[in-house]
């Protein structure tokens, strides 16, 4: 597994107010895990302090941001850490960056694609996977589907790969 691959954990949306804060859109265990971290972008941002904005986003102060015209300029910006910053894994658990490129093999060895997202709409976690024609399908990451994976590659059941 490559540890030092860099992971986001946010993204600046705009700013907010006058004074430098920036507005984010959170990813995955959201506010607790930014919370974690004070420096992202390889060192490039240093946070100052940040709060929830009561709509499942953040407001966050970065050192580097003055004003209001340097908090716009970050717009877009995603906030990334090294993936060896991330806590370690509990058996069973994975971070959605271990999966993005993985292949994706049938039980027999085949090759099916490349894991291409990672989604969840709310009933769990579904990993879409690019076949080598360009076609993609999905699969749920559950074990009936995905019977063992791990930071190599993922197997998928025979019955979801069609």
């Amino acid at each position: 597994m490559v540890q030092d691959k860099p992971v986001t954990l946010a993204a600046v949306t705009g700013a907010h107010g006058v004074t430098g804060e920036v507005r984010l859109k959170l990813f995955g265990e959201g506010l607790e895990t930014l919370k974690l971290h004070k420096s992202f972008n390889d060192g490039a941002l240093t946070l100052k302090k940040v709060r929830d904005d009561m709509k499942g986003g953040a407001v966050a102060r970065f050192a580097e941001v003055a004003d209001r015209t340097a908090a716009e300029q970050l717009r877009g910006t995603v906030l990334t850490v090294p993936r060896s910053a991330l806590p370690p894994l509990a058996e069973g658990e994975y971070y959605y960056a271990d999966l993005l490129g993985l292949p994706a093999l049938s039980e027999a060895g085949e090759t099916l694609g490349t894991i291409v997202t990672v989604e969840n709409y709310g009933a769990g976690d579904v990993l879409e996977i690019e076949r080598p024609d360009g076609k993609r399908f999905m699969v749920p990451m559950i074990e009936a589907a995905v019977p063992a994976w791990d930071d190599e590659k993922v197997i998928v059941a025979a019955d979801f790969a069609d």
